[in-house]
C-alpha cells in the first residue's frame, strides 16, 4: 500500500488566526508537524489556502499545494489536495492520512499505527483516539471527543 500524509493548514482559523506560522523554539508549528509526519511517511504534503503558509513550507524544503478558501473542514481540504496531486503527478495513493496542522508533537508511531489499520481488509476510514484522562478534559473545547458504539466504531465527534 502507498500512503500520503496531507496536512491541512489554514491561516484564518476562528480560534487562533495564524496558528500554523507560530514559532515553537525557532520553527513554525507547520514545519514541526511536517517534520514529525516525515519520520513516519515518505510522502507528506501541506494543503493550504494561504500564500504565507505555502511560502513557509517551500522555504523549509517541504511540499505544499494551494487549495480553495471555501473548505469547511480539513478533510475537505485534504480531498482537494489529493485530487490536485493526482491531476498534476498522475499518482494515486491507496491511503490518505489527514494529519492535523496543529500537531507539532505528534509521534511518528501514532501515524504508523493509524496507517497500519488500513492493512486490515475492508478498512476505509480510521482515526486515532485516546481515553479522556481528566474530568476537566470533557469540557475543554480544544480537545475533540469521540463516542464509540459497542462494536468500537466511532459514531459521533464533538468539541
Amino acid at each position: 500500500m502507498e500512503y500520503i500524509g496531507i496536512i491541512p493548514a489554514r491561516y484564518h482559523s476562528i480560534r487562533f488566526p495564524g496558528k500554523p506560522l507560530v514559532k515553537i523554539k525557532g520553527k513554525t508549528m507547520i514545519q514541526r508537524t511536517w517534520e514529525q509526519a516525515k519520520k513516519a511517511l515518505d510522502n507528506v504534503v501541506v494543503a493550504t489556502d494561504d500564500k504565507r503558509i505555502k511560502k513557509t513550507v517551500d522555504d523549509f524544503g517541504g511540499e505544499a499545494v494551494m487549495t480553495s478558501v471555501r473548505h469547511r473542514s480539513g478533510t475537505e481540504r485534504c480531498g482537494e489536495a489529493a485530487e490536485i496531486i493526482a491531476a498534476t503527478t498522475g499518482k494515486l495513493y491507496d491511503v490518505v492520512i489527514n494529519i492535523q496542522g496543529d500537531e507539532p508533537f505528534i509521534q511518528p508511531e501514532q501515524i504508523k499505527l493509524l496507517a497500519g489499520g488500513f492493512e486490515e481488509s475492508g478498512v476505509k476510514i480510521a482515526t486515532l483516539a485516546k481515553k479522556i484522562g481528566s474530568p476537566d478534559d470533557i469540557f475543554n473545547p480544544n480537545l475533540p471527543k469521540v463516542i464509540f458504539n459497542k462494536n468500537g466504531y466511532a459514531i459521533y465527534f464533538s468539541r
